[in-house]
């Protein structure tokens, strides 16, 4: 064959640019696989998210974004002319939300991933992939939940540093920021907190003016 005899006999005969024929039974099969596997991510986001604030609008939109790929590549797999319009259309969309937290990307890669597989019909990838990556994500969360980092906020008064100094050597911690104002001062530590237990906030509150603990997952203002 000659090197355009395949673009002659696409438009000779269009019926070839059909690659495969989509059936019924098809397209559920991989929305089916796709929305399980989506529904499984979403329990995941839903019970082990160790972020700040969780977020049902983002995990819906995790769910919807497995469905949706699966549906684009079960499309792109079926016709030539879709192929090439849906290449087309995708390359001039912008998305301009910010996702704050690293994890969340993850989360949304593991969506686009388990989409993907199910909608190249490689069902076993689609839902093999997913329990194993849902397996690993729990298994390390269970492991580091009961110590969580915490920011803790010390304000105080000058003549009163020598104390809350004192009681600061009793706890691990990591100090992030140092505000000297006239006559105070405030301190921002990193202090890891095992078991929820806070008793170490009760000798503080005796010499320091105001104590505040807060989740610390790695930005702060």
């Amino acid at each position: 064959m000659g090197r355009f005899d395949f673009l002659r006999n696409l438009l000779v005969s269009p019926q070839l640019m059909v690659l495969e024929e989509l059936r019924p039974e098809n397209l559920l099969a991989v929305l089916g696989v796709a929305t399980f596997c989506g529904f499984i991510i979403f329990l995941v986001y839903r019970f082990f998210n160790r972020g700040v604030l969780y977020s049902e609008n983002f995990n819906l939109l995790i769910l919807m974004i497995t469905v949706v790929t699966a549906f684009i590549i079960i499309t792109i797999g079926t016709n030539l002319v879709l192929t090439l319009g849906m290449v087309g259309a995708l390359s001039i969309v912008r998305f301009r939300a910010a996702v704050k937290d690293p994890l969340d990307v993850g989360f949304l890669f593991w969506g686009v991933a388990a989409g993907l597989t199910s909608g190249a019909r490689l069902f076993s990838v689609a839902l093999i992939g997913t329990a194993f990556i849902a397996v690993i994500y729990i298994a390390f969360t269970i492991m580091k939940f009961d110590k969580r980092a915490f920011l803790l906020i010390v304000r105080y008064a000058n003549d009163a540093e020598s104390g809350v100094t004192e009681h600061m050597k009793k706890i691990r911690h990591k100090l992030k920021n140092k505000t000297v104002s006239a006559g105070y001062t405030e301190l921002t530590m990193e202090v890891k907190v095992k078991r929820n237990n806070t008793d170490f906030i009760e000798p503080l509150k005796q010499t320091a003016d105001n104590v505040v603990l807060v989740e610390y997952t790695g930005d702060y203002a």
